[in-house]
């Protein structure tokens, strides 16, 4: 009899366990489904609208673009992060002078923050550029792609977390959602952020960057299903296993590492927001879609990014942020590259 008990009570255990787990799922699925291609075509159209003139660093039309991010914010009941006056943190013009680029106005990251469960000390950082180009010659750069996907990708992403939050099922770890600035002009925002950072970087578990996912390049012509994984094993073993195994669960993309190899020609590694906290010792993974005929021309608008795919993959990273955010131990940092 004693030996059936104890039988029958590691079964139910074993029960509970899978049951939690099985929840668990169901929640990541319910709130990854509310991210939709058409909220992300709404939010796209104004951010990369001609009225914001290409959002060039400080510029009135980057400005306008950050205040429409932080209206959204306002609408969906998340603030700024705890330790923060508002919205803005402050990035001067000295701070981004460089002897081989005009003078840039003072600009400003845009930050917002859903505060953890339990470990609400333990940070996760989602960043996009909200930066472009601005305007040359009288025609405006919109930036669709570049990187306004990235931008509204984190509005969606911040939009389940909260709903998520709302009815019982937040994160357990604290989520920092950073629109960064004068990316194009040196990854500038970033670095201010590294190196004044709100929240610890020793405290912060994870970047995950969105920085052009919403296109495909000439590789994929005819296979929109891909997306370019950047920088996910360069510190963290952990980190690209999780990432591997949520796209096998619930992304079903093609992941693409050709610009993750050390000995890639273009050294796409170092040309994102990312950067900036890997080279700190946070692990960080940036989402790419590659480099299309638009790139860093009038042609990026919003009429020519796929929503489709563009949702698929920010499904991906929401999915990313959910395992991140909720298993029990944060990424090992067991690599020394950067």
């Amino acid at each position: 009899m004693r030996k059936i008990v104890v039988i029958g009570l590691a079964l139910v255990a074993l029960s509970c366990g899978g049951g939690k787990n099985n929840t668990s799922e169901k929640y990541l699925v319910k709130y990854m489904n509310t991210i939709t291609p058409e909220e992300l075509k709404t939010h796209l159209y104004i951010v990369a609208s001609d009225e914001n003139e290409g959002r060039d660093t400080g510029s009135k039309g980057q400005k306008r673009a950050g205040q429409y991010l932080i209206d959204q914010y306002k609408s969906n009941g998340i603030s700024y992060p705890k330790g923060a006056e508002n919205f803005y943190q402050k990035v001067p013009s000295e701070f981004m002078a460089r002897a081989y680029s005009p003078k840039l106005p003072d600009s400003e990251n845009i930050w917002a923050y859903i505060e953890g469960s339990e470990k609400p000390d333990e940070i996760l950082v989602i960043s996009a550029h909200y930066d472009h180009v601005g305007m040359k010659n009288g025609e405006v750069y919109n930036g669709a792609d570049d990187d306004g996907s990235g931008t509204v990708t984190l509005l969606e992403i911040a939009q389940a977390f909260m709903q998520a939050k709302k009815e019982g099922h937040g994160p357990k770890r604290s989520i920092l959602f950073l629109h960064v600035t004068g990316e194009e002009h040196g990854l500038h925002g970033s670095r201010y952020y590294s190196e004044h950072p709100l929240f610890p970087l020793a405290n912060t578990i994870t970047d995950l960057n969105i920085d052009m996912i919403g296109r495909r390049d000439a590789k994929h012509k005819d296979n929109p299903n891909y997306v370019y994984l950047i920088g996910s094993d360069r510190l963290s073993t952990d980190l690209h296993k999780i990432s591997e195994e949520a796209n096998k669960k619930y992304g079903h993309l093609e992941l693409d590492y050709k610009y993750n190899a050390l000995n890639d020609p273009e050294q796409i590694y170092y040309r994102s927001d990312h950067y900036n906290f890997a080279k700190k010792g946070v692990p960080a993974l940036f989402y790419f879609n590659g480099v299309h005929e638009d790139y860093h021309l009038p042609g990026d608008t919003p009429d020519k990014i796929e929503y489709d795919i563009l949702a698929k993959r920010a499904r991906l990273v929401f999915a990313t942020a959910w395992e991140l955010a909720n298993r029990e131990n944060r990424p090992v940092v067991d690599k020394t590259g950067e």
